[in-house]
């Protein structure tokens, strides 16, 4: 039959199905275009967390590594620290040393002196010496 010789309650029938069958349509399409955008969101939530853990490990390789740098810059200031006070201890043993010589030379020299004084002022008085 035509749709000129169709009675109205066919052609509404007809109608119908048709009508159904495009909102089934539409709503494989809407139901597909939802999956679509999940998946699209859950790997881009996923590329997200992925770029974030892989921050998160930069960024502690990075302190490590400062770490690692501020261990070694510590290390060597405190070798050459204990080196620089070894070196003013020896320094400053040697000095002592040095000062402790002269004071002694110093001494000598002034007992000597005093000993020349007291045997000059003794030769002038006249004491002891012997007389013949």
């Amino acid at each position: 039959m035509s749709s000129a010789q169709m009675n109205p309650g066919q052609a509404h029938a007809q109608a119908q199905g048709k009508t159904e069958e495009w909102m089934d349509s539409a709503k494989n399409k809407a139901n597909e275009a939802r999956d679509k955008a999940a998946n699209a969101a859950n790997a881009t939530q996923e590329k997200a967390s992925n770029a974030a853990r892989a921050t998160q490990e930069k960024a502690a390789d990075a302190a490590s590594a400062t770490r690692d740098k501020a261990a070694n810059v510590a290390s060597a200031t405190q070798e050459k620290a204990a080196n620089a006070a070894s070196a003013t201890q020896e320094k400053a043993v040697q000095q002592k040393d040095q000062t402790a010589s002269f004071l002694q030379q110093t001494g000598e020299q002034m007992a000597s002196m005093a000993q020349g004084a007291v045997d000059g002022v003794k030769n002038s008085l006249g004491v002891g010496q012997q007389k013949k």
